[in-house]
């Protein structure tokens, strides 16, 4: 079973229908085992308030989201032991300190990050970490 680490921009899809949604749809349902940072569930709660206020997405399901983001397979690992890693990434590829913990799980755990951040993927294409990135559509 292949490991990935799931980021927020991908974990969102699965609830709310955006561009890449049935990728991200089919990537859920393939058989991985999912894991994440547990900074992904304030990154969707973020990502639902931005919609609620926005008025994209009513309160009551951005509350529904929330409650079915807990029945998700991912395994969710702890922020604070990576942290020195995510800094030393944050620093040496111009990337915030969020992205970066998602990049140290996938070097920790030895496995690949999805991702539908098209930032993310564009500005690490030159650096060794592209190896540890799989853009959501290449799934």
């Amino acid at each position: 079973m292949s490991c990935y680490v799931v980021d927020a921009s991908v974990a969102v899809k699965w609830f709310v229908p955006e561009p890449h949604s049935q990728a991200a749809l089919r990537f859920l349902e393939g058989d991985h085992q999912l894991i994440a940072p547990d900074l992904l569930v304030p990154e969707i709660g973020n990502t639902l308030w931005k919609k609620v206020t926005r008025k994209e997405v009513p309160l009551r399901v951005a509350k529904e989201i929330l409650q079915m983001l807990n029945t998700t397979p991912i395994e969710f690992y702890p922020s604070a032991p990576m942290l020195e890693t995510a800094l030393n990434i944050s620093i040496k590829e111009r990337r915030s300190i969020y992205d970066s913990l998602y990049l140290a799980l996938a070097l920790l755990r030895e496995c690949r990050l999805i991702t539908a951040d098209e930032k993310l993927l564009n500005s690490l294409r030159k650096s060794p970490l592209a190896n540890h990135l799989l853009w959501i559509q290449d799934y």
